[in-house]
């Protein structure tokens, strides 16, 4: 069951960058698809409306692939993480964060007593209780991922308390809310958004955790978050990949057929 992630959190340790797929659609059959092609998933619950029945389909179809599944919740409450974990999720992403306060209350709910005070009702990640028990617990507490979206004012300004929160694994960016909560709207190349950025990824290195990040379907972008330490990417997800190729194959279609057509 936690193969995928230990085996995700390996590979970023040893210094290589990953790069993963936002899921959106409620058809598991996108997982299936894009699998092979990514190293994880960022299945998207804050702008996406999926059923726990759709959800669940998504994992089954990311274990059958060896792809860690990271879900990002609506929001930080206990309500929005237990279930999720419960029903299989390799980690959890919670996005607009604002206080250490709260990221302490959000690892606590991803981890269970003595370390946290997660809810013991581990279903799908117990192999349906055959898996269950002392050894569960240690290999869940040690294998859960758990990322919180830096994308606000108020978490920038409290970025040195966050990242010091201890069971938080990772910080993930968000540049395209940021952006906004600085009054440069999606500028997420101007020098203050930039400088911001920076300073997000340097006291989370710092502090020895990784640096991930929601991004478009963009790969310069992305090899510029990289360049600035930024160690897990989603580039772009289910839509963007489906319209980037339905334009990209009728413009080449329709460019061929006005060369067919009469001077």
């Amino acid at each position: 069951m936690f193969e995928p992630i230990l085996r995700f959190r390996q590979r970023l340790a040893q210094g290589q960058t990953c790069v993963g797929a936002s899921i959106t659609f409620s058809d598991a059959l996108v997982s299936d698809a894009l699998a092979d092609s990514f190293d994880f998933f960022w299945i998207d619950l804050e702008h996406s409306a999926m059923s726990p029945e759709v959800l669940q389909a998504h994992f089954l179809a990311a274990r059958a692939h060896g792809v860690p599944a990271l879900v990002r919740v609506p929001g930080s409450g206990t309500a929005f993480i237990k279930p999720i974990l419960d029903s299989g999720a390799s980690g959890i992403i919670v996005p607009q964060v604002r206080s250490a306060a709260e990221v302490r209350a959000i690892v606590g709910d991803c981890r269970y007593p003595p370390v946290g005070q997660r809810g013991y009702g581990p279903r799908v990640p117990s192999n349906y209780g055959r898996d269950g028990g002392a050894d569960y617990i240690e290999r869940a507490n040690r294998a859960i991922f758990v990322a919180v979206q830096i994308e606000n004012r108020a978490a920038l300004a409290a970025i040195d308390e966050i990242v010091a929160v201890p069971g938080l694994d990772s910080i993930a960016l968000g540049p395209w809310d940021l952006s906004a909560s600085l009054g440069l709207m999606g500028q997420v190349e101007h020098p203050e958004v930039q400088a911001a950025l920076d300073r997000i990824i340097q006291a989370a290195r710092a502090a020895g955790l990784f640096v991930g990040s929601g991004m478009g379907a963009d790969a310069r972008y992305a090899e510029h978050l990289a360049r600035r330490g930024v160690q897990w990417l989603q580039v772009g997800g289910d839509y963007n990949y489906m319209l980037h190729f339905a334009e990209h194959i009728t413009a080449d279609l329709r460019a061929r057929l006005r060369a067919l057509s009469p001077a």
